[in-house]
């Protein structure tokens, strides 16, 4: 098969939850065919990333855009600007007249046998008429993200652009869902949610992975210090949202029962709300050079997800390390786990609580859970993974080639 696979955005560094995920799949997909990844960025030029790129993928072609980041009060000026745009601001902003015509002569010379859009972002981009075979890949259900932040966002002005933009977004993802040839999400959730607006039979998942040769487990040991860990990138709302309050109503209910606890938040790019939640006994570390480390030293790892969508990569990390993990059931939505055996679910703030706090002071339960984990983890290797995207890759191909036989069939 010769691959085109689109993202909006840089690839790299690795870091963020969707980008590990088409880091994966795409480097699986390489190895075995031609692949184009083709990244389109703004905000300054970065000769380093457009090096690094290349490095990664031989024939990979980057696009500078030029268009600013925009951040703060810049962000706000900018949504203001795209207010009365019909698409959602998380999508029109990556519009760009460049990228879309260097689609259109790819589709127009028929350059590739498949395309791979990489998150809805990118699918602005794409021609109205689709001649070759195009999957979209779908990290999330976006329209999911945009109402559970109008249902917890705080003050009435943030709830009404959460509610816009999930009316918006649900137009549009519902559009896009029925305009791709075939539709990939990462969970079974997500792919039912989905089949809501359009052919179930459009639709296919494929589960998160994990890279087990950097996540391994050390079931011999365990965490000497009550230490209570979040994992994920600090400047993702969901997340955000998640920390606050877990902080705000979860962690003092911790600290009654084991005084001696800690808390640490492990992630990029914190921004000043998260920052703030710093004190004697919440450290904040802003971006790491291995979160490895960090999940070595970890008792508890929580995820106190209240809004989100896809799947959480962080929790199969830890779980692949051997680590106890306590979650919402947004938190672990769309992952293959189950309640008690590999992990722990709890979405009332108490319970939340009292979860963390016996695995604090029962060592014992807690092996028992470390143990399930890491068995878990061990079936959602990459490689497997890959293996899979590659397979609907093929089947769209196959079906593209059978229906233009039984045209030419027809024809004769």
């Amino acid at each position: 098969m010769k691959i085109l696979w689109v993202k909006a955005d840089r690839l790299l560094p690795v870091e963020n939850g969707g980008n590990i995920r088409s880091y994966h799949i795409a480097r699986h997909l390489a190895a075995k065919h031609p692949l184009t990844f083709f990244s389109y960025y703004g905000g300054a030029r970065d000769a380093s990333y457009e090096a690094e790129l290349g490095r990664e993928f031989p024939e990979a072609l980057c696009l500078y855009t030029g268009k600013p980041d925009a951040s703060g009060l810049g962000k706000t000026a900018n949504y203001l600007q795209h207010l009365l745009d019909p698409l959602p601001y998380a999508v029109s902003r990556f519009a760009c007249p460049a990228v879309k015509a260097q689609l259109r002569r790819w589709f127009e010379e028929r350059a590739f046998e498949v395309v791979v859009c990489d998150f809805l972002d990118a699918a602005v981009n794409f021609p109205a008429t689709l001649s070759i075979p195009s999957v979209l890949f779908q990290h999330n259900v976006e329209t999911e993200i945009w109402r559970r932040h109008a249902s917890n966002g705080s003050g009435m002005m943030k709830k009404m652009a959460y509610g816009m933009e999930a009316r918006k977004m649900q137009r549009y993802e519902m559009e896009m869902a029925r305009s791709f040839h075939h539709v990939i999400a990462v969970s079974e959730s997500d792919r039912r949610l989905m089949s809501a607006w359009t052919d179930p039979a459009r639709i296919s998942a494929v589960p998160t992975g994990v890279d087990l040769r950097q996540f391994r487990a050390d079931l011999g040991r365990t965490a000497a210090e009550p230490l209570v860990m979040f994992v994920g990138a600090m400047d993702w709302m969901p997340n955000v949202d998640g920390v606050k309050y877990f902080c705000r109503e979860i962690w003092p209910a911790i600290l009654a029962r084991v005084p001696g606890a800690r808390f640490r938040i492990v992630g990029r790019n914190p921004l000043a709300g998260v920052q703030q939640l710093a004190s004697d006994r919440v450290a904040v570390t802003g971006k790491v050079p291995s979160v490895v480390e960090h999940l070595r030293e970890a008792a508890v790892v929580v995820v106190p997800l209240r809004v989100g969508g896809g799947t959480r990569l962080k929790i199969y990390e830890a779980m692949a390390m051997g680590r106890a993990v306590v979650s919402t059931t947004i938190g672990a939505e769309g992952l293959d786990v189950k309640h008690g055996n590999d992990i722990l679910l709890a979405d009332d703030p108490a319970r939340f609580a009292d979860e963390v706090a016996t695995l604090l002071t029962h060592v014992v339960r807690r092996r028992e859970l470390e143990r399930a984990a890491a068995e878990s983890a061990a079936r959602f290797d990459w490689p497997r993974v890959g293996a899979r995207f590659e397979e609907i890759l093929e089947a769209q191909l196959l079906a593209e080639r059978s229906a233009t036989i039984g045209k030419s069939l027809a024809m004769a």
